[in-house]
Protein backbone atom coordinates (compact mmCIF):
# COMPACT_ATOMS: atom_id res chain seq x y z
CA UNK A 1 0.00 0.00 0.00
CA UNK A 2 1.07 3.57 -0.61
CA UNK A 3 2.74 5.29 2.33
CA UNK A 4 2.32 9.05 2.48
CA UNK A 5 3.99 9.77 5.82
CA UNK A 6 7.20 7.84 6.39
CA UNK A 7 8.06 9.24 9.80
CA UNK A 8 6.66 11.31 12.63
CA UNK A 9 9.28 13.33 14.52
CA UNK A 10 9.75 12.35 18.16
CA UNK A 11 7.50 14.38 20.43
CA UNK A 12 5.35 15.63 17.54
CA UNK A 13 2.21 13.81 18.70
CA UNK A 14 0.35 15.94 21.28
CA UNK A 15 -0.68 14.37 24.59
CA UNK A 16 -4.28 14.38 23.35
CA UNK A 17 -4.57 14.81 19.56
CA UNK A 18 -8.39 14.79 19.70
CA UNK A 19 -9.02 18.55 20.31
CA UNK A 20 -6.69 19.62 17.52
CA UNK A 21 -8.11 17.04 15.13
CA UNK A 22 -11.68 18.13 15.92
CA UNK A 23 -10.82 21.79 15.31
CA UNK A 24 -9.27 20.86 11.96
CA UNK A 25 -12.30 18.71 11.06
CA UNK A 26 -14.64 21.61 11.69
CA UNK A 27 -12.55 23.99 9.61
CA UNK A 28 -12.33 21.42 6.81
CA UNK A 29 -15.97 20.40 6.57
CA UNK A 30 -17.83 23.50 7.70
CA UNK A 31 -16.05 25.78 5.24
CA UNK A 32 -18.85 25.34 2.67
CA UNK A 33 -21.65 23.84 4.76
CA UNK A 34 -23.64 25.11 7.73
CA UNK A 35 -24.30 23.05 10.84
CA UNK A 36 -28.03 22.72 9.92
CA UNK A 37 -27.03 21.38 6.49
CA UNK A 38 -24.72 18.82 8.10
CA UNK A 39 -27.46 17.92 10.58
CA UNK A 40 -29.90 17.15 7.75
CA UNK A 41 -27.25 15.06 6.01
CA UNK A 42 -26.57 13.22 9.26
CA UNK A 43 -30.25 12.33 9.61
CA UNK A 44 -30.24 10.94 6.07
CA UNK A 45 -27.03 9.05 6.78
CA UNK A 46 -28.44 7.64 10.01
CA UNK A 47 -31.51 6.43 8.09
CA UNK A 48 -29.23 4.52 5.72
CA UNK A 49 -27.51 2.75 8.61
CA UNK A 50 -30.72 1.91 10.47
CA UNK A 51 -33.31 1.32 7.76
CA UNK A 52 -31.61 0.83 4.41
CA UNK A 53 -28.32 -0.96 5.07
CA UNK A 54 -28.58 -2.66 1.69
CA UNK A 55 -27.51 0.59 0.02
CA UNK A 56 -24.31 0.91 2.05
CA UNK A 57 -22.35 -1.51 -0.10
CA UNK A 58 -23.08 0.68 -3.13
CA UNK A 59 -21.34 3.63 -1.50
CA UNK A 60 -24.57 5.51 -0.73
CA UNK A 61 -23.22 6.61 2.65
CA UNK A 62 -20.58 8.78 0.99
CA UNK A 63 -22.68 10.37 -1.76
CA UNK A 64 -22.48 14.16 -1.77
CA UNK A 65 -20.68 16.77 0.30
CA UNK A 66 -23.29 16.81 3.05
CA UNK A 67 -23.12 13.09 3.86
CA UNK A 68 -19.35 13.13 3.60
CA UNK A 69 -19.14 16.00 6.06
CA UNK A 70 -21.57 14.26 8.42
CA UNK A 71 -19.63 11.02 8.21
CA UNK A 72 -16.30 12.73 8.88
CA UNK A 73 -17.49 15.16 11.57
CA UNK A 74 -19.80 12.79 13.42
CA UNK A 75 -19.14 9.11 12.80
CA UNK A 76 -15.37 9.50 12.44
CA UNK A 77 -14.88 10.81 16.01
CA UNK A 78 -17.38 8.27 17.38
CA UNK A 79 -15.44 5.44 15.75
CA UNK A 80 -12.19 6.89 17.10
CA UNK A 81 -13.53 7.03 20.67
CA UNK A 82 -15.12 3.58 20.56
CA UNK A 83 -12.09 1.81 19.08
CA UNK A 84 -9.76 3.64 21.45
CA UNK A 85 -11.86 2.50 24.40
CA UNK A 86 -11.98 -1.10 23.17
CA UNK A 87 -8.23 -1.21 22.50
CA UNK A 88 -7.53 0.12 25.99
CA UNK A 89 -9.94 -2.28 27.68
CA UNK A 90 -8.55 -5.30 25.82
CA UNK A 91 -4.91 -4.27 26.24
CA UNK A 92 -4.63 -4.59 22.47
CA UNK A 93 -1.80 -2.05 22.22
CA UNK A 94 0.59 -4.28 24.19
CA UNK A 95 2.66 -5.70 22.67
CA UNK A 96 2.61 -2.69 20.39
CA UNK A 97 2.06 -3.63 16.75
CA UNK A 98 4.50 -2.19 14.24
CA UNK A 99 1.69 -1.73 11.72
CA UNK A 100 -2.11 -1.75 11.68
CA UNK A 101 -3.82 -2.92 8.48
CA UNK A 102 -7.05 -0.89 8.49
CA UNK A 103 -9.58 -2.64 6.22
CA UNK A 104 -12.40 -0.44 4.95
CA UNK A 105 -10.77 2.52 6.65
CA UNK A 106 -13.50 5.14 6.14
CA UNK A 107 -11.97 8.37 7.42
CA UNK A 108 -9.05 6.52 9.03
CA UNK A 109 -10.23 7.33 12.56
CA UNK A 110 -10.38 3.76 13.88
CA UNK A 111 -6.94 2.77 12.60
CA UNK A 112 -5.46 6.00 13.95
CA UNK A 113 -6.95 5.27 17.39
CA UNK A 114 -5.20 1.89 17.62
CA UNK A 115 -1.93 3.24 16.22
CA UNK A 116 -1.84 6.13 18.70
CA UNK A 117 -2.42 3.73 21.59
CA UNK A 118 0.45 1.58 20.28
CA UNK A 119 2.88 4.50 20.18
CA UNK A 120 4.67 6.65 17.57
CA UNK A 121 6.53 3.71 16.00
CA UNK A 122 3.27 2.17 14.79
CA UNK A 123 2.17 2.89 11.23
CA UNK A 124 -1.21 2.39 9.53
CA UNK A 125 -1.69 0.70 6.16
CA UNK A 126 -5.26 1.58 5.19
CA UNK A 127 -7.40 0.46 2.29
CA UNK A 128 -10.88 1.40 1.11
CA UNK A 129 -12.88 1.14 -2.10
CA UNK A 130 -13.85 4.81 -1.90
CA UNK A 131 -11.47 7.36 -3.33
CA UNK A 132 -12.93 10.01 -1.02
CA UNK A 133 -12.35 7.78 2.02
CA UNK A 134 -8.73 7.21 1.01
CA UNK A 135 -8.12 10.95 0.64
CA UNK A 136 -9.84 11.63 3.98
CA UNK A 137 -7.76 8.93 5.69
CA UNK A 138 -4.53 10.45 4.39
CA UNK A 139 -5.65 13.84 5.72
CA UNK A 140 -6.58 12.30 9.08
CA UNK A 141 -3.19 10.63 9.49
CA UNK A 142 -1.33 13.80 8.58
CA UNK A 143 -3.48 15.94 10.88
CA UNK A 144 -3.36 13.58 13.84
CA UNK A 145 0.36 12.76 13.37
CA UNK A 146 0.09 9.05 12.59
CA UNK A 147 2.60 7.35 10.31
CA UNK A 148 1.47 5.33 7.29
CA UNK A 149 -0.65 5.68 4.19
CA UNK A 150 -3.84 4.70 2.43
CA UNK A 151 -4.67 3.13 -0.90
CA UNK A 152 -7.81 2.53 -2.91
CA UNK A 153 -8.58 -1.10 -3.59
CA UNK A 154 -10.48 -4.30 -2.91
CA UNK A 155 -10.28 -5.38 0.72
CA UNK A 156 -9.56 -8.95 -0.36
CA UNK A 157 -6.36 -7.77 -2.03
CA UNK A 158 -5.00 -6.04 1.06
CA UNK A 159 -1.66 -7.23 2.41
CA UNK A 160 -2.23 -8.59 5.91
CA UNK A 161 0.63 -8.79 8.41
CA UNK A 162 1.71 -11.68 10.60
CA UNK A 163 3.64 -11.50 13.86
CA UNK A 164 4.35 -7.92 14.89
CA UNK A 165 1.32 -6.53 13.06
CA UNK A 166 -2.38 -5.99 13.63
CA UNK A 167 -5.49 -6.20 11.46
CA UNK A 168 -8.54 -4.00 12.03
CA UNK A 169 -11.97 -4.14 10.41
CA UNK A 170 -14.16 -1.51 12.07
CA UNK A 171 -17.72 -1.16 10.74
CA UNK A 172 -16.57 -2.66 7.45
CA UNK A 173 -17.41 -6.37 7.27
CA UNK A 174 -21.17 -5.92 7.42
CA UNK A 175 -21.07 -3.57 4.44
CA UNK A 176 -19.71 -6.14 1.98
CA UNK A 177 -21.29 -9.22 0.40
CA UNK A 178 -21.50 -12.57 2.16
CA UNK A 179 -18.94 -14.32 -0.05
CA UNK A 180 -16.44 -11.46 0.17
CA UNK A 181 -16.87 -11.28 3.94
CA UNK A 182 -16.37 -15.04 4.37
CA UNK A 183 -13.17 -14.95 2.33
CA UNK A 184 -11.90 -11.86 4.14
CA UNK A 185 -12.57 -13.45 7.52
CA UNK A 186 -10.62 -16.51 6.36
CA UNK A 187 -7.68 -14.25 5.53
CA UNK A 188 -7.94 -12.45 8.86
CA UNK A 189 -7.92 -15.71 10.81
CA UNK A 190 -4.91 -16.83 8.76
CA UNK A 191 -3.17 -13.57 9.68
CA UNK A 192 -3.92 -14.26 13.35
CA UNK A 193 -2.49 -17.76 13.01
CA UNK A 194 0.73 -16.13 11.77
CA UNK A 195 0.88 -14.04 14.95
CA UNK A 196 -1.01 -10.83 14.14
CA UNK A 197 -3.52 -9.27 16.51
CA UNK A 198 -6.98 -9.08 14.91
CA UNK A 199 -9.86 -6.81 15.93
CA UNK A 200 -13.32 -6.68 14.34
CA UNK A 201 -15.79 -4.02 15.50
CA UNK A 202 -19.45 -3.78 14.48
CA UNK A 203 -22.64 -2.17 15.84
CA UNK A 204 -24.13 -3.75 18.94
CA UNK A 205 -27.53 -4.31 17.30
CA UNK A 206 -27.87 -7.87 16.07
CA UNK A 207 -30.23 -6.98 13.24
CA UNK A 208 -28.34 -7.29 9.99
CA UNK A 209 -25.49 -9.31 11.55
CA UNK A 210 -26.51 -12.93 10.77
CA UNK A 211 -22.86 -13.92 10.37
CA UNK A 212 -21.72 -12.67 13.78
CA UNK A 213 -22.45 -15.69 15.99
CA UNK A 214 -20.57 -18.10 13.75
CA UNK A 215 -17.63 -15.71 13.51
CA UNK A 216 -17.67 -15.40 17.31
CA UNK A 217 -17.57 -19.19 17.76
CA UNK A 218 -14.69 -19.38 15.32
CA UNK A 219 -12.87 -16.60 17.15
CA UNK A 220 -13.31 -18.34 20.51
CA UNK A 221 -12.07 -21.63 19.08
CA UNK A 222 -8.92 -19.83 17.88
CA UNK A 223 -8.23 -18.46 21.37
CA UNK A 224 -9.97 -15.11 20.97
CA UNK A 225 -12.95 -13.44 22.58
CA UNK A 226 -16.26 -11.82 21.69
CA UNK A 227 -17.40 -8.77 23.67
CA UNK A 228 -20.17 -6.21 23.80
CA UNK A 229 -19.34 -2.68 24.91
CA UNK A 230 -21.18 0.23 26.49
CA UNK A 231 -18.72 3.04 27.02
CA UNK A 232 -19.66 6.40 28.57
CA UNK A 233 -18.12 9.13 26.42
CA UNK A 234 -17.32 12.83 26.74
CA UNK A 235 -18.27 13.79 23.20
CA UNK A 236 -16.49 16.64 21.40
CA UNK A 237 -18.65 19.77 21.24
CA UNK A 238 -19.56 19.56 17.53
CA UNK A 239 -20.40 15.85 17.84
CA UNK A 240 -22.61 16.54 20.85
CA UNK A 241 -24.31 19.43 19.02
CA UNK A 242 -25.04 17.30 15.93
CA UNK A 243 -26.12 14.37 18.10
CA UNK A 244 -28.74 16.47 19.88
CA UNK A 245 -29.88 18.33 16.75
CA UNK A 246 -30.41 15.09 14.83
CA UNK A 247 -32.39 13.52 17.68
CA UNK A 248 -29.71 10.92 18.39
CA UNK A 249 -28.07 9.92 21.67
CA UNK A 250 -24.44 8.77 21.77
CA UNK A 251 -23.61 9.63 25.36
CA UNK A 252 -23.01 5.89 25.71
CA UNK A 253 -21.02 4.42 22.83
CA UNK A 254 -21.97 0.85 22.02
CA UNK A 255 -20.42 -1.83 19.86
CA UNK A 256 -19.45 -5.46 19.67
CA UNK A 257 -16.02 -6.86 18.95
CA UNK A 258 -14.06 -9.99 18.11
CA UNK A 259 -10.45 -9.98 19.25
CA UNK A 260 -7.56 -12.35 18.68
CA UNK A 261 -4.45 -11.22 20.62
CA UNK A 262 -1.02 -11.02 19.05
CA UNK A 263 0.95 -14.23 18.87
CA UNK A 264 -2.12 -16.41 19.26
CA UNK A 265 -1.80 -16.22 23.05
CA UNK A 266 -4.97 -16.58 25.08
CA UNK A 267 -5.67 -13.82 27.58
CA UNK A 268 -7.46 -14.33 30.91
CA UNK A 269 -11.20 -14.56 30.30
CA UNK A 270 -10.81 -15.20 26.57
CA UNK A 271 -13.54 -16.92 24.66
CA UNK A 272 -17.19 -16.07 24.10
CA UNK A 273 -20.13 -16.86 26.29
CA UNK A 274 -20.94 -15.81 29.84
CA UNK A 275 -18.59 -15.16 32.70
CA UNK A 276 -15.72 -12.80 33.36
CA UNK A 277 -14.53 -12.79 29.76
CA UNK A 278 -17.62 -10.96 28.51
CA UNK A 279 -17.48 -7.22 27.91
CA UNK A 280 -21.28 -6.92 27.99
CA UNK A 281 -22.46 -4.39 30.49
CA UNK A 282 -18.97 -3.18 31.40
CA UNK A 283 -18.53 0.55 31.82
CA UNK A 284 -15.26 2.17 30.72
CA UNK A 285 -14.64 5.91 30.97
CA UNK A 286 -13.12 7.32 27.80
CA UNK A 287 -10.56 9.78 29.13
CA UNK A 288 -7.10 10.83 27.95
CA UNK A 289 -4.24 8.66 29.12
CA UNK A 290 -0.67 9.67 29.91
CA UNK A 291 1.95 10.61 27.36
CA UNK A 292 1.15 10.31 23.65
CA UNK A 293 -1.93 8.14 24.22
CA UNK A 294 -5.47 9.43 24.14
Amino acid sequence: MQRDIDAVPAGSVPADPLPGWMAALEARHLARLTVPEVRRALQALSSLYVERRGRLGSGAALEGDGKRAAFALFYGPLHFLLVRGIVRALGAARPAPRTVADLGCGTGAAGAAWAIEAGPACAVDAIDRSGWAVAETRWTMKTICVRGGAARGDLLHATLPGRGGAVLAAFALNEIGDDERDRLLDRMFESAARGAAVLVVEPIARRGLPWWDEAGRRCAAAGGRADEWRLPADLPAIVRRLDEAAGLDHRILTGRSLFLPAGGERRPGSGSGGGAGRGAGRQFRLTPGPGPRI
